[in-house]
């Protein structure tokens, strides 16, 4: 089990294992055909009866491998998002000189900040999230997004706090 992860108290181990049994070789074999990784599917495997066992909740027998295939799919596309994320950050990172080269740590620490950052923008309503992009990656005032976007500059500012508020949150030292 993965550390800092605590199991509620309710969880019954007999459900969670034979979920586990009944379940495990289908869904692993389910990740492999899609990922065309077996270490990638066994470590989404793994988290997925994480998940259910995290939560507390099995799901009814005859929805086992619906409910597992949802989670798994979440998971998936979670992996591909990381995955690019990264990619785009060692892109960036070789593109600058040399002497502004950083520490293995250092970019360990920013990587995590834009995985935070991008599950966070995520968990953001679409407009809220728009609106955010539009200022910080298009530069466009708040007057051009209320026009863009058919909205008052009032609620950009609110929509804009909003997204801002949720940044300090996810960063480290966040409120």
């Amino acid at each position: 089990m993965k550390p800092g992860v605590t199991l509620p108290a309710e969880t019954s181990s007999f459900d969670s294992q034979a979920l586990y049994q009944a379940h495990h070789h289908w869904l692993l074999g389910w990740l492999r055909r899609r990922l065309g990784n077996p270490f990638d599917a066994a470590d989404l495997t793994h988290d997925t009866f994480l998940r259910i066992l995290v939560s507390g909740q099995s799901p009814a027998p005859e929805q086992s491998r619906a409910h597992l295939t949802q989670i798994a799919k979440g998971l998936v596309v979670d992996l591909h998002r990381r995955r690019m994320l990264e990619s785009a950050w060692l892109e960036a990172l070789a593109s600058m000189p040399v002497h502004c080269a950083s520490s293995a740590e250092e970019r360990a620490i920013v990587l995590e900040s834009l995985l935070r950052i991008d599950a966070m923008l995520d968990a953001l309503p679409a407009k809220v999230r728009e609106t955010f992009l539009l200022s910080r990656f298009d530069g466009l005032t708040y007057s051009e997004i209320a026009d863009h976007m058919g909205m008052s500059v009032a609620t950009v500012r609110k929509y804009m706090l909003r997204a801002a508020q949720a940044c300090l949150v996810c960063l480290p030292g966040g409120a």
